[in-house]
């Protein structure tokens, strides 16, 4: 018999895990969660589901896997339609949450982790660009409280890990990425984010992301 019901394999610092986690509560979707070990053994389970990646997060419904955080989120807010909408009804304004999610993993993701992961002129190249990028995704939010406009939506989801992994990191790394003077709509919807009850009630904990990450980078660093 196929396995019924929703279950979630995920990690305690995976930002991505977390876009996962927000949809189904959000859609108010009951889920087993499976806290995955990345860092010594993956679970033969998790191989099984996905073979391919090898990766988290992956979504199990009933017996059928899914992966990619992204696909995951999408494919949430098509099967429990009734729930919080995640995505835009308008097709054009689908395909530019489409965009400005992918413009945040291309584009931001690994011009923030240049940020935390070099020293010296690459740093500051590296904090230029960043903030550059920054800029650019701004315009989604002009005129927004967020980029789903008076609630989160699908761009949210996507970019909802850098409220609180940008601060970390400025913390470890000693600059300021995002603040109020050189971009206050991100500064503020960075404020705004983390004030949601959803987002209060998943993050990990703080000493404990700090901490992860600042052992991470010496060792990117040694």
């Amino acid at each position: 018999m196929a396995e019924k019901g929703v279950k979630l394999f995920g990690m305690w610092c995976s930002p991505i895990a977390l876009r996962v986690e927000w949809a189904l509560k959000l859609k108010g979707v009951e889920y087993e969660y499976v806290e995955e070990d990345l860092f010594h053994k993956k679970s033969e389970e998790l191989l099984r589901y996905n073979p391919v990646t090898k990766k988290i997060p992956v979504l199990v419904h009933d017996g059928k896997p899914l992966a990619e955080s992204l696909v995951i989120v999408e494919y949430v807010d098509e099967v429990w339609k009734d729930g919080f909408p995640i995505m835009p009804k308008d097709p054009y304004e689908r395909a530019q949450a489409r965009f400005w999610a992918k413009f945040a993993e291309d584009k931001i993701s690994p011009a923030t982790f240049a940020v935390y992961s070099t020293t010296g002129e690459q740093q500051q190249k590296a904090l230029q660009e960043a903030q550059e990028l920054f800029k650019t995704l701004e315009e989604a939010l002009k005129g927004k409280k967020f980029f789903g406009g008076e609630t989160i939506g699908f761009v949210d989801i996507a970019a909802g890990w850098l409220p609180c992994w940008v601060r970390i990191i400025e913390e470890i790394v000693s600059v300021s990425i995002v603040n109020e003077n050189n971009l206050p709509l991100i500064n503020a919807w960075f404020d705004d984010f983390m004030e949601l009850e959803l987002v209060k009630g998943s993050l990990p904990p703080k000493d404990k992301l700090y901490a992860l990450n600042k052992a991470r980078r010496e060792k990117l660093l040694a």
